[in-house]
């Protein structure tokens, strides 16, 4: 591939930062500086890395930034269902994200899984 911006993976990360900055309009205005912003960096964080890997020179270094991929998705999924349990959303609004979290989380996996065999 030549561009991180064929890849389904980063297309579907770009989707979910959409969403999240979406959702975040709703939480409480003390959540601003705080919970907001976290779910903002955490989601913009998964396409981010996926690209800046794909742009190394090493695939060592392409699979590290995957795995910080991976690790910023699920920071934002524990920090959805923190919202959820805290009444800010409900669990029909953060469906979509949690479906699309769900399916980087999966095409991450395989996409590091390909990779690996590689090194």
């Amino acid at each position: 591939m030549d561009s991180y911006r064929g890849l389904i993976v980063w297309q579907k990360s770009m989707a979910l930062v959409e969403e999240i900055y979406r959702l975040v309009k709703f939480l409480p205005r003390e959540e601003l500086y705080a919970l907001s912003d976290q779910m903002r960096r955490a989601a913009v964080s998964i396409p981010s890395n996926i690209a800046e890997g794909h742009e190394r020179d090493s695939l060592k270094e392409y699979l590290r930034f995957l795995y910080i991929a991976q690790g910023s998705r699920a920071e934002l999924e524990t920090q959805l269902e923190l919202c959820m349990k805290l009444g800010y959303f409900s669990e029909d609004q953060i469906r979509l994200s949690l479906s699309l979290s769900d399916e980087i989380s999966r095409m991450l996996r395989k996409l590091i899984k390909n990779l690996k065999v590689y090194t």
